[in-house]
């Protein structure tokens, strides 16, 4: 059960987070611009990644991940590179949204009452 728990977190952090696809436009409704947004960052840090661990900087304990990946790389890793900022611009768009109907809402409540 170890193996899997670094999988398990972003699964949770998946889960928790899903529901946030309602507010606005939604980042899995439009995969383009969430692509654009992730993959170049994601790019950089797997080279970062490759950098530190072939420089013996740090490395992943094998007893917490499964063993699936490119060398060096466990796949825990790889897709933590995509669900972390994922689940940041679900949270941001969907408190971008709740902070635009209020602010609306507040400009039309001030502006019947003038």
């Amino acid at each position: 059960m170890d193996r899997f728990q670094y999988l398990m977190v972003l699964g949770a952090c998946l889960l928790i987070t899903l529901p946030l696809e309602v507010f606005g436009a939604g980042v899995y409704r439009q995969p383009r611009r969430a692509a654009a947004a992730i993959l170049p960052v994601t790019a950089v840090f797997v080279v970062w990644d490759l950098i530190a661990i072939f420089a013996d900087i740090w490395g992943y304990n094998a007893k917490y991940v499964t063993g699936i990946g490119f060398p060096g790389v466990p796949i825990e890793e790889l897709l933590f590179f995509i669900v972390i900022p994922l689940c940041g611009l679900l949270t941001y768009n969907a408190v971008d949204t709740i902070l635009t109907y209020l602010k609306r809402r507040l400009r039309d409540r001030s502006a019947q009452s003038s």
